[in-house]
């Protein structure tokens, strides 16, 4: 794999540079709420102009299209860059101006299904292509994995770094503890079944702890759960595997709160994050880990039951190596300000999962 890094102002002046970012930000009333994901290019985006490069941004924000990225053209002249927001190739084939941020990719129906055609329009635009998107390189679409075929092609400066930090975590500092929370055992699985043999404890909330509970029988009311299979059912009986205690829940009145312990749930009760005895226990288990990795949310965070999330970030062992990925787990703890106490936080959800389940991606392939 080709390093940026590499690179010297005599390989890129004058060049045009494609560069797949992730720039899919929660944005509010038209500006950008949670910025992580575009502050970590701009090392990419200022090594390139101080090389005398053009600078061709493209992203998607949102699933389907419909979401613009003018919020995010916004956002990055606050920067001190000076970006021309466009919407078609013709333009962008024009323009002269240092920095471009195309408009949202995910409009070209060719972009989930890795049309060889739109790959060659957006191939034509550069000289030279960069990977800065490491928490889209799961995806086998035509702006990750199509233009690389095309074109020289390298990892950017923090796709180079995600890609160190993580390879720590397969010959991890034991003992090794594991945090898991979200909602879907899905895409949590491959993970487990590698880093359960190695693990001390996996301590685990969110919906997946609902699911993990209803799976021995317990009730959860109308809780977020995951289909329960025969797996889940294996999984709960793990001696390694730490469920909750009790539960912050609502009842018929939404407006009102309460904590109620494993057993104690109503059928009318819906769980929304974790109690104190859990926020204790799992406190207590990571306590002695020499290395931390965590995805997911221990509560419903959408809604702004972030409490047992913020009280275990608050908590990380000192001198361990912690790892974190997971959009929703990251803006709640920059807001709580507490980002800092963790050794890495990864652009990447779904991408860390699979990277570290496998030790590899197409997006990552696609450079080599």
């Amino acid at each position: 794999m080709k390093l940026l890094s590499n690179l010297q102002k005599k390989d890129l002046v004058g060049k045009k540079v494609l560069v797949r970012a992730d720039f899919n930000v929660p944005v509010r009333n038209g500006k950008v709420t949670e910025a992580m994901r575009i502050d970590e290019t701009l090392p990419t985006i200022k090594f390139l102009l101080k090389n005398d490069a053009q600078v061709i941004l493209i992203s998607h924000i949102g699933d389907d299209g419909s979401t613009s990225l003018r919020p995010v053209a916004k956002y990055l002249s606050t920067k001190k860059l000076s970006v021309k927001f466009v919407a078609d190739f013709e333009v962008v084939a024009k323009a002269k101006e240092p920095v471009i941020l195309m408009e949202n990719i995910r409009r070209f129906e060719g972009e989930k299904k890795n049309n060889s055609a739109l790959a060659k329009q957006l191939a034509s635009l550069a000289d030279l292509y960069v990977n800065e998107a490491f928490s889209v390189s799961h995806r086998e679409h035509a702006s990750v994995v199509g233009v690389p075929k095309l074109l020289p092609s390298f990892a950017g400066l923090r796709l180079a770094v995600e890609l160190a930090e993580l390879q720590k975590m397969f010959k991890p500092a034991l003992p090794l503890a594991l945090v898991i929370g979200g909602a879907k055992f899905k895409t949590k699985f491959p993970l487990l079944k590698k880093f359960l043999p190695k693990a001390e404890v996996v301590c685990v909330g969110g919906a997946l702890g609902n699911t993990l509970i209803k799976a021995l029988d317990h009730e959860v009311g109308t809780s977020l759960v995951d289909e329960i299979s025969p797996e889940i059912k294996k999984l709960a009986k793990n001696k390694k595997i730490i469920l909750p205690l009790d539960f912050v829940v609502t009842g018929r009145k939404k407006s009102e709160f309460l904590v109620k312990k494993v057993g104690e749930i109503l059928v009318t009760d819906k769980i929304v994050d974790l109690g104190p005895l859990t926020s204790k226990l799992f406190k207590e288990k990571i306590s002695g880990a020499k290395t931390l990795l965590w995805n997911g949310p221990l509560g419903l965070i959408e809604d702004g039951f972030v409490h047992a999330t913020i009280s275990l970030a608050s908590y990380l062992p000192k001198g361990s190596f912690s790892v974190l990925g997971g959009g929703d787990s990251v803006e709640a703890l920059r807001q709580a300000k507490l980002l800092k106490k963790l050794s890495f936080v990864s652009t990447g959800g779904g991408a860390m999962l699979e990277y570290l389940a496998t030790g590899k991606l197409p997006g990552i392939k696609s450079l080599q």
